[in-house]
């Protein structure tokens, strides 16, 4: 999602080090469901292996190559593939509030394009030459750092616009883009001297494995290492190519076809074999469909059974049971979906126009998002309590920091400070050696100055294009600081990073601070909603450029060289995010008004990030009050189920966490009107654990692959359908409505 609350589309793969750091290390890693792609069952590490026996110490079999790895041809394919991955997110995002990372794939589609290269063009500059491990890094960075942003762009963007709180995205255009560059290059900023705390000085000390980043570095690693690793990294590009491929047409061709070849309207097709004179028509209302959407089900072969269940569990208990007993009992209504009489029962329970946004006469949905927002944030805000030992213990790493940091000085300055001598020291036991040498490093003056002009630059940019008083974005700022650091630390240990936590934590704390300040509803929730976003993109771009900071320290990559790449793919991302919100923004106008009701877009970030914003400026309380009350006792539940899971099911019946319903997932269908993507992500689990079962090596080889492959392909498809749309060739002029329901799909 958006939010990034489930973890990252982690890639699976049968990879048995997850346990075995378990039992060496004496802590868990909690990614049961999320497996990570790594070396085949069947083969063997190579002597001289050591993740599994101490996974803060850099790989030691890796080739010779080159010293200056940032090479025009590694930063060129990592940015067009990660540039390919953000338009796909912003597609991704705006239909289910899911996006991705680009860290494998830049991976495996780097090492299959740059190897190509090396091999065909020899020496030649720019094209040839060699090729290793740490320039497949190089190209794996890029693509992460050009793959990232998207998430404010399918949240708070659109919630300003739906609003009324900016203009249209074309006007708005370049205060966007520079909105986007001082909020994504503060993060990237602000993440450079991070490596050396949470890579270096606290890793060995919190745990801080970094599950997908790691799985990563050893992805790259396995294909570099022999003839077999090339070979299995062959397959895997053969098999994303298809899947890509497939994916792609099917999107494409299926919007001329929708009813027969996208979705499948089984209850409509019952009401029209019935001479549109049956009850059928009413599990069609609560969009009880079969959707062949190629992304989630691969996004169901990478986050497993436990995920694709809560979530498809979710839509069950909100839009089978709830939502039917509220519209039946008279707490929310719907509106007719079409004029046709023949279609006279089929009833629209999904709108959030202003007609049904009301405490008085709410839609389902619109009832059914302030448990689902309230749920995210409880649940979120309850799993970061969980880890309170590790930012305990983060915390006086901090403090020894500092103490070690002014001893330093005052030894420098002639004046030590015999006091502190020793108080900074690490225990032994807990010491990481860092594998770049000193002249490989990023030095102080080289992110200091960035860091600080950025922060001059987010308050200049919020003052003059929106208004916004320089204090509000100094809170901004110290927020994005604040929950940067910890989205840092959970992802570290648990590979999940809490954006829904950070983004509605600032909100409310934005909110609670304008409160005094007598502003009209209109300026308070456009601050509202920018601040957040400032939190937003500081805390999952410098997220991602310190996990990738790890992938370098197990590759033994340059972190200065790294630096540089990360820096030129924020660029990319910095133009190309705003670029493909506005594409979309053209081509669905009901991205930015609610009160269309016929949208193929269901914006559940948008949604939540829109309620959040109204709740905290709106004096009135717009919600309402049998909502309000079980939004509270759903929130209960919640934390509850997290507290169960994490002191109830240990020991003996620790195997039990593996059917524990995961609540975020439950609490995300809640504020997405359909059922279509949970089972879309069950048509990918359930073969894909039968296959990891029987076929573990080919699963590891191609089970990723095939399933980035879908994702992206999928997102690109739908991005050309935006062009489509803009072009006029699109389905709705030449394609049919054959089994739609209402005539229109």
């Amino acid at each position: 999602m958006s939010e990034r609350e489930t973890p990252q589309a982690a890639p699976v793969g049968a990879t048995e080090y997850d346990e075995k750091i378990d039992s060496k290390q004496g802590y868990e890693l909690d990614t049961t469901e999320f497996r990570n792609d790594g070396v085949g069952a069947d083969e063997k590490e190579p002597e001289g292996f050591n993740f599994i026996d101490d996974p803060f110490r850099p790989f030691d079999d890796l080739p010779d190559e080159r010293d200056w790895i940032v090479t025009f041809r590694a930063i060129f394919v990592g940015c067009i593939c990660g540039a390919l991955v953000n338009a796909s997110n912003v597609y991704l995002g705006l239909k289910t509030g899911w996006t991705f990372t680009a860290n494998l794939f830049g991976a495996i589609a780097g090492f299959a394009v740059l190897k190509f290269l090396s091999k065909t063009f020899g020496n030649i500059p720019f094209l040839g030459g060699s090729f290793g491990p740490r320039e497949n890094n190089i190209v794996q960075t890029a693509a992460t750092a050009s793959g990232g942003m998207s998430n404010a762009f399918v949240s708070a963007l659109p919630a300003l616009y739906q609003l009324n709180l900016l203009e249209t995205p074309q006007a708005d255009f370049w205060r966007i883009v520079g909105f986007t560059a001082v909020g994504g290059y503060f993060g990237f900023f602000f993440a450079t001297p991070l490596r050396k705390f949470f890579i270096i000085y606290v890793a060995r000390e919190l745990r801080l494995i970094f599950p997908t980043a790691s799985a990563t570095a050893m992805t790259i690693r396995s294909m570099h290492l022999a003839a077999t690793g090339e070979a299995a990294a062959k397959l895997k590009m053969v098999a994303l190519s298809w899947s890509f491929s497939a994916a792609l047409i099917l999107r494409v061709v299926s919007q001329y076809a929708v009813g027969i070849l996208w979705d499948w309207h089984i209850f409509t097709w019952f009401f029209i074999w019935g001479n549109y004179n049956n009850g059928a028509i009413a599990a069609e209302n609560w969009f009880w469909v079969i959707e062949f959407t190629p992304a989630f089900i691969g996004a169901g072969m990478l986050v497993g059974l436990n995920v694709a269940i809560s979530f498809y569990a979710g839509s069950v208990i909100a839009w089978g049971l709830i939502g039917p007993v509220l519209v039946r009992t008279g707490y929310a209504f719907g509106t007719p979906a079409s004029e046709d009489p023949k279609w006279e029962g089929y009833i629209s329970y999904a709108s959030l126009s202003a007609k049904f946004s009301t405490k008085d006469n709410p839609s389902p949905r619109y009832w059914m998002l302030w448990p689902g927002v309230l749920c995210m944030i409880a649940v979120s805000f309850a799993e970061l309590a969980m880890q309170w030992r590790i930012f305990v213990i983060g915390g006086k790493a901090i403090y020894r920091g500092v103490q070690k940091g002014i001893y330093e000085l005052s030894k420098k300055s002639g004046r030590e400070i015999t006091s502190l001598r020793g108080k900074g020291d690490q225990k032994p036991e807990d010491a990481v050696l860092d594998p770049a040498d000193p002249s490989e490093r990023v030095k102080m003056w080289m992110y200091l100055p960035g860091l600080l002009i950025t922060i001059i630059c987010i308050c200049v940019v919020m003052g003059v294009q929106f208004d916004m008083p320089v204090g509000e974005s100094l809170l901004s700022v110290f927020l994005a600081f604040f929950f940067s650091f910890l989205a840092i630390q959970c992802t570290g240990v648990t590979d999940v990073t809490p954006l829904t936590a950070a983004s509605k934590a600032s909100q409310i704390v934005l909110g609670g601070a304008t409160k005094g300040e007598n502003w009209d509803i209109t300026k308070a929730q456009r601050l509202n909603l920018l601040g957040g976003t400032v939190a937003n993109l500081a805390a999952n771009q410098s997220t991602d450029l310190v996990a990738d900071f790890r992938v370098g320290f197990l590759l033994r990559t340059p972190p200065n060289q790294q630096w540089l790449a990360q820096g030129i793919g924020t660029i990319v991302a910095v133009f190309l995010a705003p670029a493909m919100f506005m594409l979309f923004a053209k081509a669905y106008p009901c991205i930015l008004d609610a009160e269309i009701e016929d949208c193929p877009f269901s914006y559940p970030s948008v949604a939540a990030w829109r309620a959040t914003a109204v709740a905290v400026t709106d004096p009135t309380f717009p919600i309402p009050a049998s909502s309000g009350i079980f939004a509270i006792v759903f929130s209960i539940v919640g934390v509850i189920m997290v507290l169960i899971r994490h002191y109830v099911w240990t020991g003996r019946l620790e195997w039990v966490r593996t059917y524990h319903p995961n609540m975020m997932c439950v609490a995300l269908a809640f504020v997405l009107p359909q059922s279509t993507y949970g089972w879309a992500m069950i048509m990918g689990s359930v073969p894909a654990y039968f296959w990891a079962k029987k076929f573990p090596h080919s699963f590891d080889i191609y089970a990723y692959a095939i399933a980035a492959g879908l994702i992206a392909g999928e997102g690109i498809g739908g991005v050309i359908n935006a062009i489509f749309q803009i072009a006029g060739i699109s389905g709705d002029v030449y394609g049919t409505n054959i089994a739609c329901p209402g005539d229109a799909c």
